[in-house]
């Protein structure tokens, strides 16, 4: 079994990020996750727990270091990632919530996620609403006018995605050709 070392905490690290885009929390969360393999790998081939406690305190260290160093570099930038993945998700039906959230859950502090929904070029709450209700096909989506119990059930939807109830019953509200023309100007 290779030696869990500073280098191949280093080549691990390029590799995810020559594959991913990530935080500095995401990259540490994966250099753990691979130091908690070669410590389980340890365990099974008998070396002593002691060592391998000492050896994986030291390796969680380094790659804390290393996740910093590529801050430092430019190769990790939390503030990029936020905006990316907040166009992303909001361009895809995500409520700003439910970005937050999202963001949130890849390590990015609260202050940088809600700078990166602040951007200018952001779909905005209502256009992300209004994805939602194309892609699922309901609201000024839907074949056919709705019975009120199918507009509860939008609702609810849409509540569930996040959408404050403003929101939703304007969503619901608009003629196709009105929540096309939004969708087409919020581009």
């Amino acid at each position: 079994m290779p030696k869990i070392t500073e280098t191949a905490l280093r080549e691990a690290a390029l590799a995810h990020l020559a594959r991913f885009a990530t935080t500095e929390a995401g990259l540490r969360r994966v250099l753990g996750n691979r130091i908690r393999r070669w410590a389980r790998e340890a365990a099974a081939e008998g070396q002593e727990p002691e060592a391998i406690a000492a050896t994986a305190a030291a390796a969680k260290a380094q790659a804390a270091a290393i996740a910093a160093r590529l801050v430092q570099a430019g190769a990790v930038d939390d503030a990029l990632f936020a905006q990316a993945r907040a166009r992303r998700l909001q361009g895809s039906g995500r409520s700003a919530r439910a970005t937050l959230a999202h963001l949130a859950a890849k390590g990015v502090a609260a202050k940088t996620a809600r700078a990166a929904l602040a951007q200018e070029d952001m779909p905005g709450e209502f256009a992300a609403a209004l994805i939602l209700c194309r892609k699922r096909r309901f609201g000024p989506f839907a074949a056919e006018a709705p019975e009120p119990e199918t507009r509860r059930k939008w609702l609810a939807s849409l509540a569930r995605a996040g959408f404050s109830g403003e929101v939703a019953r304007r969503a619901l509200a608009l003629s196709r050709p009105e929540a096309e023309r939004m969708l087409d100007a919020a581009r």
